[in-house]
C-alpha cells in the first residue's frame, strides 16, 4: 500500500476504525507445549468510542493490544483497520498504516531522552512526512492542550512522571491517528496523578475524535468508558454496568 493509498484509509468513512474477527493468539512455552491466550476475540470499535480492556496480568490484553495495532501478527483470525484487512499485508505497508492511522501509549513513557518534549512530539510527524513547520505546530498545541505549555524545551529527566506520560499522550496523537491503543496508561503512577492524566488523555482523545482500546487493572477509571470488556477464557466478555 502507498503513502496515498494510506491517507485515503485515513479518510475512510464511519464505519468501524478496529474489527477483530476470530483473532487467536497462540504461543509455543517450555516442553513443546502450547498456550493459548486468545480464542477467537471479536471486537468493533468506532470513531470517538472509547473502549476499556481489563483482565489479570496474563490474560491476554497486551497480545490482543500488539495484534489490533499491528504490531504481532495473530495465530488466526482478521485485523482491520480503519475497514482494511491487515491479515495477509506485508510488514511494509503494515508499517505505513501504522505511522499514519494508530497512535500507542505505554505503561512506561518511552520518550527519548536527548530531546525535548516538543521535539519529542515533533519527531513522528516528521517521519511521517510533515514539515517541520507543520510538526512544531501541531506539538505545541498537543502539549498545550495537555497542561505542558511551559514545559516545552524540558528534556524528559526534567519532567515530572505524569508530565512524562502527558509527554507520551501528546507524541502519540501527533500524527492525528484514527485509533489510539493504550496499555496501562497510568500504572506507573501514584493514583492522584493517575487519575490526571488519565483524565487529560480521555479528554483529548474525546476532542480528536479518535477510537481508543485502553488495557487498565484500574476499575475505576474503566468506569468512565464507554464499554469495558475483560478477557475470559480466551474471549472478550462485556461487562454490563
Amino acid at each position: 500500500m502507498s503513502d496515498a493509498a494510506v491517507g485515503k484509509v485515513n479518510a475512510a468513512g464511519n464505519g468501524p476504525v478496529l474489527t477483530l474477527r476470530g483473532v487467536t493468539r497462540t504461543y509455543r512455552i517450555g516442553g513443546g507445549r502450547d498456550l493459548e491466550v486468545l480464542k477467537g476475540a471479536d471486537l468493533d470499535i468506532y470513531p470517538g468510542e472509547i473502549v476499556g480492556l481489563t483482565g489479570p496480568s496474563g490474560s491476554g490484553k497486551s497480545s490482543l493490544l500488539h495484534a489490533a495495532g499491528l504490531l504481532e501478527r495473530p495465530t488466526s483470525g482478521q485485523v482491520l483497520v480503519a475497514g482494511t484487512d491487515c491479515s495477509k499485508m506485508g510488514d511494509g505497508p503494515r508499517t505505513r498504516l501504522r505511522l499514519h492511522t494508530i497512535g500507542f501509549v505505554y505503561q512506561f513513557h518511552h520518550l527519548l531522552p536527548e530531546l525535548t518534549a516538543l521535539e519529542n512530539v515533533v519527531l513522528p510527524q516528521r517521519m511521517a512526512g510533515l514539515s517541520r513547520k507543520e510538526s512544531v505546530a501541531y506539538a505545541e498545541v498537543l502539549l498545550q492542550r495537555l497542561g505542558l505549555g511551559e514545559r516545552l524545551q524540558h528534556q524528559p529527566a526534567q519532567l515530572s512522571g505524569g508530565e512524562q506520560q502527558r509527554v507520551a499522550i501528546a507524541r502519540a496523537l501527533a500524527n492525528r491517528p484514527r485509533l489510539l491503543l493504550a496499555d496501562e496508561p497510568t500504572g506507573n503512577l501514584d493514583p492522584a496523578t493517575s487519575g490526571s492524566v488519565f483524565q487529560a488523555l480521555f479528554d483529548l482523545a474525546r476532542l480528536e475524535g479518535v477510537a481508543a482500546l485502553i488495557a487498565t487493572h484500574n476499575m475505576e477509571l474503566a468506569g468512565y468508558m464507554d464499554r469495558v470488556f475483560s478477557i475470559a477464557d480466551g474471549h472478550l466478555v462485556e461487562r454490563r454496568r
